[in-house]
């Protein structure tokens, strides 16, 4: 159906504006003037690939698609037909998600899939979403698809903000305690020593130290800033390199505690998305083709994909991700035991959960040392600047008296 935006004002003069959904422009009208209002403007949307700049500025709208697969699972679960399900859910989403889900609507009612209509938004729709939506219209159980699509997006949405919010106070205690370091050494220290160095004809040797770092930061400050800046371009710049990013994602999987986070992270990942693949009916190779691109580290990303290649050659999975060097056994003997028996997607799901506890378990630890651990190495910096200010002060005050 055509999609109309509308100005219009009510019996009371006051301004509306909108989206709505008719058949033809005297339709929407006449749903206008049935709220009461009277229409000022109305002017039909393009629902062509024209809409590419809705497209740029819907990233916000990734979050709510995991809300709305399970509104639309629950409709569809209750025998409301596709086109119905996506007007209603649209009903009750705001910008750019509205008018894509009104744009999606459309094309399905035009006769293209529900799983091609969403990869028309590849900004909002990850391929996973995609691919499983295909299944589920391909099988003919949509509804289940969308459930499990949902429930891995939240798993992994709860995952991730867990890691995040464990170490939000520790960042925040970090920055405070530089800003505040940055704010004493170079607005109250160089005025300070100027007044106490024509009473001392040597300061302490804190205050000397301090004062070096004072007059770096004066003197030179903004060429560190640039310095720092082209080394951030550069570095950003190398990293485009494929070799650059695949030795940049190996060197993080590496390091002492973070990588073995980083590993367990990745691979919780990408046992719900093979297991949520598998359940649904998607083949083992192409869950493992989907899973690889899905992985946000390229040695992993590497790792599935031999392990894919392996297995249509005909070999085991085990076998293949043992020689990856970079898949923990625990990770390996589930793949083993999991194909042997026929329960992969069950064991993988079991993994996940065991990968997601570990997580949790491992963020709340390094959280819990990381925080006293900054808030004593913050309290010995700034207490040195302090007492590098209040020396001299007090040898100028001795010096008085």
């Amino acid at each position: 159906m055509p999609v109309f935006q509308y100005r219009a004002f009510d019996r009371s003069g006051n301004d509306a504006a909108g989206i709505l959904v008719a058949d033809n422009p005297r339709s929407a009208r006449d749903q206008l003037r049935a709220e009461g209002l009277v229409v000022s403007t109305l002017d039909q949307k393009s629902v062509g690939r024209s809409t590419s700049s809705w497209r740029l500025r819907a990233g916000g709208a990734q979050f709510r698609w995991t809300e709305a697969a399970y509104e639309l699972a629950t409709l569809l679960a209750g025998g409301v037909p596709l086109l119905k399900a996506l007007d209603v859910v649209a009903q009750q989403s705001t910008g750019v998600f509205r008018r894509t889900l009104l744009e999606i609507r459309d094309r399905v009612a035009a006769g293209v899939g529900f799983a091609e209509a969403l990869s028309e938004f590849p900004d909002v729709f990850d391929e996973l979403s995609i691919r499983l939506v295909e299944v589920g219209e391909n099988s003919g159980n949509l509804e289940q698809s969308l459930d499990r699509l949902a429930e891995f997006k939240m798993r992994w949405h709860q995952l991730r903000d867990r890691v995040i919010g464990a170490m939000v106070y520790p960042v925040f205690v970090l920055t405070f305690g530089v800003a505040a370091t940055l704010f004493l050494m170079t607005f109250v220290m160089p005025p300070l020593l100027e007044n106490l160095q024509e009473t001392l004809t040597s300061l302490p040797w804190p205050t000397r130290v301090v004062q070096f770092g004072s007059e770096v930061l004066l003197n030179h400050g903004l060429i560190a800033v640039l310095v720092g800046v082209i080394l951030a371009i550069a570095g950003g710049a190398a990293l485009r390199s494929a070799k650059m990013r695949y030795l940049l994602d190996w060197a993080l999987l590496r390091l002492p505690i973070f990588g073995a986070l980083r590993t367990k992270q990745s691979l919780s990942r990408m046992a719900l998305i093979l297991s949520t693949l598998l359940e649904s009916g998607l083949p083992l190779a192409n869950a493992l083709d989907l899973a690889s691109r899905s992985m946000g580290n390229r040695v992993l990303n590497e790792a599935l994909r031999s392990c894919r290649e392996s297995l249509l050659a005909g070999g085991g999975l085990a076998e293949s991700l043992s020689q990856s060097n970079v898949i923990p056994p625990l990770a390996v003997q589930v793949f083993s035991v999991g194909q042997e028996s026929g329960r992969l997607e069950e064991l993988l799901t079991r993994l996940a959960n065991d990968y997601d506890r570990q997580v949790q378990s491992t963020t709340d630890r390094l959280a819990s040392v990381l925080e006293p651990v900054l808030i004593l190495v913050l309290a010995a910096m700034i207490g040195f600047v302090l007492l590098a200010i209040i020396l001299p002060i007090l040898e100028a005050g001795n010096v008085a008296m």
